[in-house]
């Protein structure tokens, strides 16, 4: 025969009070790594929002010195320029009281001559040339048309005479030449 044994009262008290004990024990770990993994957030956050705001002030700091070097650029980019053209300005001043001077007519034209040149050296090393006229073509991009004229030796919309020289930087056109553009033979009418 085999006996049943009945637990008693005293043992499954004290069985469910050693389990109490254990959840209550692995309660206050969890609950301290719950708060040691919220304190660990928490300062991680806090660094991320400083970094954040770091780099932020830095972008706006790369900004502003952007800023200033572009508009310092905008303001001295014909620095280069002016040097370059300032020895011609006082060549022209040295030519005229030369001319003046001497009152040799034939002096003050080479002289201004000179001048002339040395301005068109320091435009051809700016990347500013002159946009050849006569006897090409009449394009709108480059030339301007003052006047049309009847030409027995000029094809029509061919140029004739240029008034004003046109220039160009680079591709871009400073300024057109303007241009008396043939009509083509005069007709017999």
């Amino acid at each position: 025969m085999t006996e049943n044994t009945v637990p008693f009262p005293e043992d499954e008290m004290a069985a469910d009070e050693t389990s109490a004990d254990a959840n209550a024990a692995s309660s206050d770990d969890a609950a301290g790594s719950i708060e040691e993994q919220l304190a660990q957030v928490t300062e991680e956050r806090d660094q991320n929002f400083d970094q954040l705001m770091r780099t932020r002030a830095e972008l706006d700091n790369v900004r502003r010195r952007t800023r200033t070097e572009l508009d310092d650029q905008r303001k001295y980019q014909s620095l280069s320029l002016a040097r370059d053209l300032l020895p011609g300005l006082d060549n022209l001043q040295r030519a005229i009281t030369a001319g003046e001077s001497s009152g040799n007519v034939t002096d003050l034209l080479q002289g201004l001559e000179m001048v002339l040149n040395q301005f068109e050296n320091t435009f051809t090393q700016h990347g500013l040339k002159k946009i050849e006229a006569v006897g090409k073509p009449f394009d709108p991009n480059f030339h301007e048309a003052i006047q049309n004229m009847p030409s027995e030796d000029i094809p029509a919309m061919h140029v004739i005479a240029e008034a004003e020289t046109g220039y160009v930087l680079n591709d871009r056109v400073v300024r057109p030449s303007k241009v008396l553009v043939s009509s083509g033979p005069a007709s017999a009418e």
